[in-house]
């Protein structure tokens, strides 16, 4: 049903009846009491039913962004939502839709009436919940059916509807004279046991449990639209992030993230950005880089490269991001997820602690991996350069801006081995074992131009290491590697390690981002709301075959 639709459906020219001439326009009194709906019902068997349907049919009123190829900055339902009669429930709305995220309350078993036999005396409940299913059978009939099955997997429709107009609301553009009240309200709400009063410039202010919302946000983040929720309160509510942080169990939420990021050939793109971008968030932390080398896991079942009996959560982290750089050279080649997944163990680099043997393997094998790529680009820049000297007729392809891009990547790469040298050498003599077996990748950097000067810390330990392996004697075991690694540690003048400045990257926002997350919104709505059909042949804002 298209916009100029509901308009002529809610829109009355006369108002006669009981509407008194001052009467507010038919729709805003309509999703004014829908908000009531959801936010005053208690949820019972007899009333879960009438929540989802309300909640799904505020959705539907906002879904006509769908039928348009760019983002709505105005529209009929969000005028009414951002001002007027429906603004007191903002903060009302958005706690009771975090709520029912948070309990996942299953729908009542088959069989029970949802509407029951209506006795003599009727009822409130009964004239409200009747009155609902009669409205929602006009919109069903008005061209909006059901989707054949709900996956098997939801186990709560109305958590999973909750969570999608949250989003939504969430993701509404500012109307020219005021800020979108929905993402006020998220930006700014408290945990329970905060005491502390809320200043009086915040509006929509409220308050929630964050355990109970932590635990939720831990045990959802297999759909998409559960990490990209994860994100929005990571990135825009400062409460939520001084509380995960502070967690003393960071790794029932960041195991499933290196989860999403470690099946990355099995989940769509924006769902392992969000991902990758909560744990660039995460790094931006310095308690956090320190607190998950302290972490030790056991068994991870998922990680299947090898057996990882035990390993710290910090030395895990390496390894999935390392893995999702080097699928990323291999298949997608996207300069953005490399720039994301280096900014995060750039931010870590510092802290790196004790790291797992196979870890700092991983580090050298990341750097050999892109030696070669460099090698190769170089070759190729070089016959291309000698291909055009000897015709001018062909066109040839940009090698200067594929070596550019390598070399990029490289300088980073060495920052952040530099950058876990100068900062704490003396926790990780696997680092220093890995980089002294594969010392020859490094020869061809040292006088190379741009990594001259990052080179000098890394030349110094491998020169000062191999001397003293040297005077050891040939045919040392890997155990006794270690242990004169360990010794020599303490012997290594620091001061003859060159400071450079910390590696620190900060996640920023592009400066439109709804043009990224609106369309990413509505899939997400489209591919996964319960009992919603849309016509596909009338969907403009994506197409049907992206992500």
């Amino acid at each position: 049903m298209s916009e100029e639709e509901l308009q002529l459906h809610f829109t009355y020219e006369e108002k006669s009846g009981n509407y008194s001439s001052d009467s507010e326009d038919l729709l805003e009194e309509l999703l004014c009491c829908l908000m009531q709906l959801i936010t005053d019902i208690p949820l019972l068997d007899i009333t879960y039913e009438i929540s989802v349907e309300a909640i799904s049919t505020m959705v539907v009123f906002l879904s006509c962004q769908l039928f348009h190829k760019e983002v709505l900055r105005q529209s009929i339902s969000h005028k009414y939502l951002m001002r007027g009669p429906c603004l007191p429930y903002t903060s009302k709305l958005v706690k009771t839709l975090l709520y029912n995220f948070i309990r996942q309350e299953k729908p009542p078993p088959p069989g029970t009436h949802v509407f029951p036999q209506q006795s003599d005396g009727g009822g409130l409940l009964y004239g409200l919940a009747s009155g609902v299913a009669r409205l929602w059978t006009v919109f069903t009939l008005g061209g909006v059916g059901s989707k054949a099955t709900a996956s098997p997997e939801l186990s709560s429709p109305l958590a999973n509807q909750s969570l999608l107009l949250l989003l939504v609301l969430a993701n509404l553009t500012d109307a020219s004279d005021a800020p979108n009240p929905y993402r006020q309200a998220i930006m700014s709400f408290k945990n329970t046991q905060d005491s502390s009063p809320f200043p009086s410039s915040i509006p929509h202010a409220f308050q929630i449990n964050f355990n109970s919302l932590y635990t939720a946000l831990c045990e959802q983040q297999t759909s998409d639209q559960a990490t990209l929720l994860l994100y929005t309160l990571l990135h825009q509510n400062s409460n939520i992030r001084t509380y995960m942080l502070a967690r003393t169990d960071m790794e029932n939420l960041v195991l499933p993230i290196l989860e999403i990021l470690y099946h990355v050939e099995e989940r769509n793109s924006h769902h392992v950005y969000m991902a990758l971008i909560i744990l660039l968030i995460l790094t931006e932390d310095d308690g956090f880089n320190r607190s998950i080398h302290e972490v030790i896991l056991k068994n991870i079942t998922w990680y299947s490269e090898r057996v990882l009996t035990e390993i710290s959560l910090g030395s895990l982290l390496i390894l999935v991001v390392i893995r999702t750089i080097q699928y990323n050279m291999t298949r997608t080649r996207d300069k953005y997820l490399h720039t994301n997944c280096l900014a995060a163990l750039a931010n870590m680099s510092a802290q790196f602690r004790s790291l797992h043997q196979y870890a700092a393997q991983r580090i050298i094998s990341l750097f050999s991996l892109l030696s070669k790529k460099h090698n190769k680009v170089l070759e190729q820049a070089t016959q291309s350069l000698r291909g055009s000297l000897s015709s001018n007729d062909v066109p040839l392809p940009d090698y200067a801006q594929d070596l550019n891009v390598i070399e990029e990547v490289i300088r980073m790469m060495l920052e952040i081995i530099n950058s876990c040298l100068t900062n704490s050498l003396h926790h990780n003599p696997n680092l220093v074992y890995a980089l002294l077996y594969k010392r020859d990748l490094f020869e061809q950097f040292r006088t190379h131009p741009s990594f001259q000067d990052i080179m000098q810390n890394i030349d110094l330990v491998i020169t000062f290491f191999s001397s003293r392996l040297l005077q050891a004697g040939a045919e040392l075991s890997v155990e006794r590697v270690l242990e004169i690694i360990k010794q020599g540690v303490i012997a290594l003048p620091k001061d003859r390690l060159k400071k450079f400045p910390e590696l620190k990257f900060k996640y920023v926002e592009e400066e439109q981002p709804e043009e990224f997350f609106i369309p990413y919104v509505w899939s997400l709505v489209y591919n996964s709301a319960v009992g919603l059909y849309w016509n596909p042949q009338d969907i403009q804002l994506f197409t049907m075959d992206s992500d």
